[in-house]
């Protein structure tokens, strides 16, 4: 049987009717003096998956920072930078030619993340593809290619366009060269969403995401937040649970995600699917997070107050 680790994509939503603050964070006054964000967390989970390191290169000041504020044993999924999967995007937010591609870029992202390589605490690295990645001849070349310049880590990639799944054994193949899991995803499902299996395709990882299921805000920039406005009900989880489980008996580690982070929702699935996977829901729960999401009532640690949290 492999480890199973669940977590939440990123840990700080300080800002907007989305924010973790007063949800699962005290609230910005009612914290104690030095009191840390990912260190509070890493009381409630053993994984996290790094959403910074998408919009800009880590540094390895910053990763040693990540370390210094986990206990032993928690590990950090990193998402690759954007400028290696969403150009258009890098070019909008940079205005600079994301074609320059090479290996300075691969050294820099590499350097930044050694100290959690070199200290055992490197989940998977991550590399989010979007629905606009087709697969095609300069698609698959540009693929094989990110994942050799990255292959001594563990890989996982995320590909949204059906049409990778339509030739799916070559997609395979491609990611079978250097031991890349494929990512599952539980999302809204369209005409051109990736068709998937759920099962793993390498033995050494199986890697889950779960963005929610909001259709109706999915593609909605004006909505960016509100596309992950959805919470997961408990029997909606038990699918999940079952292929968690499934997978982590073919595997040697499973990792799974929430990334429908509005509100601390993923917080909240978290700790469900934790507990239904048979696994303490650990950490101490604010009161009115506990109220907002009572299907954790009967499986988390309440504070007794707000105040008397510490």
């Amino acid at each position: 049987m492999g480890e199973i680790r669940i977590g939440t994509s990123g840990w700080s939503y300080p800002a907007g009717q989305g924010t973790w603050n007063g949800v699962f964070y005290p609230p910005k006054g009612s914290r104690p003096r030095g009191f840390r964000e990912l260190a509070f967390y890493a009381e409630h989970f053993d994984t996290v998956e790094i959403n910074s390191t998408f919009y800009r290169p880590p540094s390895a000041a910053a990763a040693r920072n990540w370390i210094e504020q986990t206990p032993p044993g928690f590990d950090f999924s990193v998402k690759l930078y954007r400028k290696f999967t969403h150009p258009e995007m890098f070019v909008k937010a940079t205005g600079r030619d994301p074609h320059d591609l090479g290996a300075a870029d691969i050294d820099e992202f590499r350097a930044g993340i050694a100290p959690l390589a070199d200290a055992g605490r490197l989940g998977a690295l991550l590399a989010q593809f979007p629905a606009s990645f087709k697969d095609d001849p300069d698609a698959r070349a540009y693929l094989a290619w990110l994942l050799e310049a990255f292959r001594d880590y563990p890989l996982a990639v995320e590909l949204r366009h059906r049409s990778w799944s339509d030739a799916i054994d070559r997609t395979l193949g491609i990611l079978g060269e250097s031991g890349a899991a494929l990512v599952q995803i539980d999302e809204p499902k369209f005409r051109l969403s990736i068709r998937q299996t759920f099962k793993p395709n390498t033995p050494g990882l199986f890697y889950m995401r779960l963005h929610g299921r909001n259709a109706d805000a999915w593609w909605s920039h004006k909505a960016s937040e509100e596309r992950y406005d959805y919470l997961y009900s408990v029997d909606e989880l038990k699918p999940v649970v079952e292929t968690v489980g499934a997978a982590a008996r073919a595997t040697r580690k499973a990792y799974v995600y929430m990334n429908n982070h509005h509100s601390a929702k993923a917080v909240a699935n978290a700790a469900v699917l934790k507990h239904e996977l048979g696994q303490e829901a650990g950490g101490i729960y604010l009161p009115e997070f506990i109220e907002r999401y009572p299907d954790v009532k009967d499986i988390v640690k309440a504070a007794p107050t707000s105040h008397t949290f510490f």
